[in-house]
């Protein structure tokens, strides 16, 4: 039974130890440099353009999906090797503007998780 008890407290401690040193301490300073550059009108990195309809929209979610999985993969990014992109989940006659929403939702998801400027 002290045992459980030991353990209950070192569990509290554990977790709470975080929330003290936020408190003491406050929050991380920001990286050197500026940090990130703000977000585009309308949104952060992963917002699609207000201007797109909604099969584009669509294919930039499908994009920044499909990026991620090729980033966390380690593989070269290359948005028309993607089945997605090749033979898109769309009817024909919007196949074009899926295309386009899936590779400018992939360039902008690798230009960000690599750290570079927003896809304008």
């Amino acid at each position: 039974m002290k045992l459980s008890r030991f353990a209950l407290v070192a569990l509290a401690l554990s977790l709470a130890t975080p929330v003290f040193l936020t408190a003491q301490y406050g929050p991380p300073p920001p990286p050197p440099g500026g940090g990130p550059p703000p977000p585009p009108p309308g949104g952060g990195w992963d917002a699609p353009p207000p201007e797109f309809r909604d099969v584009q929209r669509q294919g930039f979610h499908d994009g920044i999906e499909a990026a991620r999985n090729d980033f966390d993969r380690r593989r070269q990014p290359n948005a028309g090797r993607r089945r997605e992109f090749r033979r898109p989940p769309v009817p024909p006659p919007v196949r074009d503007a899926y295309r386009d929403g899936f590779r400018r939702g992939y360039d902008s998801a690798f230009s960000h998780f690599r750290g570079g400027p927003y896809y304008r």
